[in-house]
Order: C-alpha cells, then sequence, then structure tokens
C-alpha cells in the first residue's frame, strides 16, 4: 500500500479517562485518582502523541467508570505535567449554560498555553440529575447545542485584535473599548458578554463534535472542526464523511473540514494466528445476558432482549425506529442496521462490546495496513489509539504499530506548532464579526 502524494500526517489521539483504575486509587490514601493518567500523559507526550482525550457520562454505572472524573478539571490537572499534547474535554451542551463553558474551556486554553480542545456532545442519559424532566428529544437538544455554541464561539470572539497589547515592560495595556458585548438573545439563551477571560491563545478551543443522528451531521458540520465517529466499516467512512462535508461545503466551510476522527479498538498479535485467538477468547469470554442489556442500550433502551434466542436474528418488528428513537440515536442507527442485515442476537452483542466502533485484529503490520487504507482514502484524519496503561498493548502500540506508521510516512515524528490548532494543521478560522 502507499501513496504518491500524501495528505497532512494522520494525528493520534490517546484516552486518559474512564479506566476503573480510578476505583483503586479512590480508596488508597496514599494515591490520587490521577496517578496513572500522570503516567498516560507522559508518554503520550514523549511519543508525540497529539492529544489526550477525556470521556464523559453524567449516570453512575453507565459504561464502567467512563464519567468518574470531571473532564475538565482533569486535563486541567494533565496540563500542569505536560508541555504540547492536546487536552480534549468531552462536555455536554445539554445541561449547561454557554457562558460558564467559554469560562472553563477558556481558562483550559490559558493555563495549558493553548491546548484546549472541547468535544461537544448532547447527551442521551444524565438528565435524571439534573432536574425532574425528561430527557429533551434529539431535535430539542441539537437546537440547544447550536445555541451553545453560537454564544460559546461569540464569547470567546468578544474581544477584537489589539483589546489586550504589550506595554513594552512586561506587562499589558487593555483597551476596554475593544472588548465588545455580543447581545445573544435566543429561544434558550440570553447572554449579553463579553466574556471576561482574555483573548484566548487559539482564540478558540479546538472544536470537537460527538452525534452521527441527522442532528448531529448538521452540527458537525455546522460548527466542528473535528468530528468524533463510530465508523466500523470503509464503507461507512466513506459515507459519513462525503456526507458531512458536502454539508460542511454547502454551509460555507473550509476545504477538508470537519476532520475525521476515529477511534481503533485493536487486538494485537504477534502473528495473525494469536490475534485471531484473541478475538475467539474475548467472545467466548462474553456475559450474554449482561450483554443483553448493553444491546438493548444500543438500540435506544426500550426494547426486551432478555427472553430471545441467541443463535437467532432479533425479529424485525422488535427493532426499533430510528426516527423515533430519543436516546442515543446515531447508535441506534448503526445496531439496528446491523440487525436488519442477519445477525444473530450472539453476533449482535459481541459487537455491542466495541459500541460501533471501528474494530481490527493482527500484527502491528496488518493493523498498519487497515490504518493506511483509511487514510489513503481521505477518510481517516485523526485516530485514536488506546493501550498505554496496559503493559502488553503498550508494547505493541509503541514499539510495533506507532514505528511502523512513521516508516510509512503516514505519522509525524514531532509536533509542528506551539498550540493545539497548530499541531492539528488547522485552516484558519473564520474571520471575527467586528
Amino acid at each position: 500500500m502507499g501513496s504518491s502524494a500524501r495528505r497532512r500526517p494522520l494525528k493520534i489521539v490517546t484516552g486518559v479517562s474512564g479506566s476503573p483504575k480510578i476505583y483503586d486509587a479512590a480508596i488508597d490514601p496514599r494515591r490520587s485518582t490521577l496517578d496513572d493518567a500522570l503516567g498516560v500523559a507522559k508518554l503520550a507526550e514523549e511519543h508525540r502523541f497529539d492529544a489526550l482525550f477525556a470521556a464523559d457520562l453524567l449516570s453512575f454505572g453507565a459504561q464502567g467508570a467512563i464519567g468518574a472524573q470531571e473532564p475538565l478539571i482533569f486535563l486541567s490537572a494533565l496540563s500542569a505535567v505536560t508541555r504540547r499534547v492536546g487536552l480534549i474535554a468531552t462536555v455536554t451542551t445539554t445541561f449547561h449554560h454557554p457562558y460558564n463553558l467559554a469560562r472553563l474551556f477558556g481558562t483550559l486554553d490559558h493555563i495549558s498555553n493553548g491546548r484546549a480542545a472541547w468535544n461537544a456532545v448532547t447527551s442521551s442519559l444524565g438528565e435524571e440529575n439534573y432536574g425532574a424532566g425528561d430527557l429533551p428529544s434529539p431535535e430539542e437538544r441539537y437546537a440547544r447545542a447550536t445555541e451553545v455554541l453560537e454564544v460559546a464561539n461569540a464569547l470567546f470572539d468578544s474581544w477584537q485584535p489589539g483589546a489586550l497589547r504589550p506595554d513594552g515592560h512586561g506587562g499589558a495595556v487593555l483597551d476596554a473599548e475593544r472588548v465588545r458585548p455580543i447581545d445573544y438573545a435566543g429561544r434558550y439563551f440570553t447572554v449579553r458578554g463579553p466574556l471576561n477571560i482574555p483573548p484566548l491563545p487559539q482564540r478558540r478551543p479546538v472544536q470537537f463534535q460527538a452525534g452521527q443522528s441527522e442532528g448531529g451531521v448538521e452540527l458537525g458540520a455546522r460548527f466542528a472542526e473535528v468530528v468524533f465517529t463510530s465508523l466500523a466499516t470503509l464503507d461507512d467512512a466513506l459515507t459519513y464523511t462525503k456526507k458531512i462535508r458536502t454539508r460542511a461545503a454547502e454551509l460555507g466551510r473550509a476545504d477538508g473540514l470537519p476532520y475525521i476522527f476515529s477511534s481503533l479498538h485493536t487486538t494485537y498479535g504477534a502473528t495473525e494466528e494469536e490475534a485471531r485467538r484473541l478475538v475467539r477468547e474475548r467472545a467466548e469470554a462474553t456475559d450474554f445476558e449482561a450483554g443483553r442489556h448493553a444491546l438493548a442500550d444500543m438500540l435506544g433502551g426500550e426494547i426486551d432482549l432478555s427472553e430471545l434466542p441467541l443463535d437467532r436474528p432479533i425479529p424485525d418488528s422488535l427493532l426499533p425506529d430510528v426516527h423515533a428513537a430519543n436516546r442515543r440515536r446515531g447508535r441506534v442507527e448503526i445496531f439496528t442496521a446491523l440487525a436488519r442485515s442477519g445477525k444473530t442476537l450472539r453476533e449482535l452483542i459481541i459487537a455491542a462490546k466495541d459500541t460501533g466502533h471501528w474494530a481490527a485484529a493482527g500484527t502491528p503490520g496488518q493493523l498498519a495496513d487497515a490504518i493506511e487504507e483509511r487514510y489513503d482514502a481521505g477518510v481517516l484524519d485523526v485516530i485514536g489509539l488506546g493501550g498505554l496503561d496496559d503493559p502488553r498493548n503498550r508494547d505493541f502500540l509503541l514499539e510495533g504499530l506507532l514505528p511502523e506508521l512513521r516508516r510509512r510516512g503516514i505519522v509525524g515524528t514531532d509536533y509542528v506548532g506551539e498550540t493545539f490548532r497548530d499541531n492539528l494543521e488547522l485552516p484558519a478560522l473564520p474571520p471575527r464579526n467586528e
């Protein structure tokens, strides 16, 4: 494989939150819940990973230990022991006010010297912790998200160029006339502004976004610089990339936006046979009763799979109407399509262990082939690779896969700028409304 006209290098992200080791540290007075993440962060920066990613969920037990630490505070602590690696915090637009979000992300961008990124999500659970009402519909969540991002971006841009400039003696001169209200009035928010955080090193945090329903595609096409995706196959990736970039172009976005970010769930083997054996053993170790509940969640949470036979397909009559799903509509679409393809309940439960993400098994060279295929097809700009907290996977990643990707010229060898925005080699932000 290979391409004679390679584009910008593939950017690499690794997860730094959600490990069950958080629970171990929480009951040990000699340790901090940050300890394991500190090791991952330092190792990631040493090996020139582009960013650390902190996922989040807002309910106990929703998906392991994800959400056991608040992402912005967690990443703020990691910013103090790193210098170049980006910091991607997952924060919902459904249960927060945009003025607070602008202040939080603005502060993270300052204390990290320009390394903040916001993975905006609309949340499919957690409403029980934010009031007595039901979870708003996906349409309402995305309408609110649109206003949240409009307000936040206007606040980030409320400090005009020259509002804060050097005085020539190591201090700053503030021109308050160039710090302007935004006077935003929408359906959900009325915000006068301006932001009381000084202008950000990156002007705005890098905007990530996750969500693949119709509303998610529209939000990502309008605002996202990077979209976090669940694209299990190359065909899925080609279809999705064409769809979102066509819509982004219609909205006047820069060519090549948004970047496509896919997480690869890897099973490493020294040989192909070893990798296949590990995949088989993982499947055989599946707790199918717990798996019924996990798959039901992937199908929107309203379907009862408890009495269905494992080795037959789910009856079509039980499958949800994707457009009526109120939770995880993107995942509902993925797993409804898989169910209608004829997969058995057993196969679907095993597939649900990867939650719809891209998964591959093989030697480092074979995994590099899979990555190179998507990279050369133009449907992979940022890749999520885990395993730095596991000795075996860490060795395969750092001593096998990563060197092979660099040997092929797919991944860069060093940071190319001072800020995360620079290192991602993103197009310039649109002009401010002055």
